[in-house]
């Protein structure tokens, strides 16, 4: 099944068909741009930085350009809200009902270089009567990504279930590959930034000690430790073979409330992985009840096998 095929079966709204499609359609261009980045010289520096102060590259900022350009082509766009830009758009025919679009048009480009595999995160909710531009968490009527790697990917959700798309080139279409994404119960893999192990509070320390313990250490079994520095990647992992993704606050971005950023990295992250059959925490609540206060406001998340979610979560009142 393709995905135009897919999206006419499930969907009933012809905007928001529309809308994904002009998605996929740019997930398509930016992998293109990705495979390409190194002949274009695209992997440099472009001598700007992002909200969160982080460099960008060239194909930071083109990926944005060819997302942003096909979100607008919908007349019925809202808002945009993008990592790589500091307002929210607001498009002059905005109103009640209007989609809200919050995304990461390259989500680990810093992985580029070393030729490993990124992608795009993006969560659809729309304006409510009283216009306010940020969603809530369970307001997301849509929540994807797309990962660039050895092939191009597209995973979705309206809700109901978590279906992946693969792009076959030859035919220039999306085609359903995986139509029912679920997280395996049995988590034996955990991805975390060790290099970071010198902040984390206690809880964090006490769960990756009771992981890379073993059999013989409290959780009685061998775990294996992944870490991409994509979130793309490592959520993509967990969704086809399990496990759990861990970038928790820590000493040093507490004052910034963490290092992602809740409207489009963590809460699109956390539907699929709810529908997924998985769970996404804070540490302290489920991510998609987060109460939002500004366009790229940032969270701890804990994501993935829900019974390991809850085991993190219970550490807290034994540390």
């Amino acid at each position: 099944m393709t995905l135009n095929a897919y999206l006419a079966s499930e969907v009933s709204d012809p905007d928001l068909i529309d809308l994904i499609d002009r998605i996929a359609s740019a997930c398509w261009k930016i992998g293109q741009v990705v495979r390409d980045s190194a002949l274009d010289g695209n992997q440099g520096h472009a001598g700007t930085v992002n909200p969160q102060g982080e460099e960008q590259k060239p194909i930071d900022l083109i990926a944005d350009d060819i997302f942003r350009t096909s979100c607008v082509q919908n007349s019925n766009v809202a808002v945009l809200i993008s990592e790589e830009v500091e307002d929210i758009t607001t498009l002059s025919t905005a109103q009640s009902g209007g989609f809200v679009v919050a995304y990461d048009p390259l989500d680990g480009s810093s992985n580029l270089d070393v030729n490993l595999s990124v992608g795009s995160i993006f969560a659809i909710s729309r304006l409510g009567a009283d216009l306010d531009p940020l969603p809530e968490g369970r307001s997301l009527e849509c929540a994807g990504y797309a990962i660039y790697g050895p092939s191009t990917m597209l995973v979705l959700t309206f809700g109901a279930r978590v279906v992946g798309f693969t792009l076959d080139v030859t035919a220039e279409d999306y085609v359903l590959t995986q139509a029912d994404m679920r997280i395996p119960a049995e988590a034996s893999e955990f991805a975390i930034n060790v290099s970071r192990s010198r902040h984390w509070d206690a809880q964090v320390s006490a769960y990756v000690e009771g992981c890379i313990a073993g059999p013989t250490g409290p959780r009685g079994k061998a775990f294996n430790m992944r870490w991409t520095a994509s979130m793309v990647a490592d959520v993509h992992r967990i969704l086809m073979r399990g496990g759990v993704f861990l970038y928790p606050t820590d000493a040093e971005n507490q004052a910034q409330g963490g290092k992602l950023r809740l409207f489009y990295e963590a809460f699109p992250m956390a539907m699929i992985t709810e529908v997924a059959g998985g769970r996404a925490s804070n540490g302290q609540t489920d991510i998609l009840d987060v109460t939002a206060t500004s366009a790229h406001q940032r969270t701890s998340v804990i994501l993935g096998a829900r019974d390991e979610v809850t085991h993190f979560d219970t550490l807290k009142s034994h540390t």
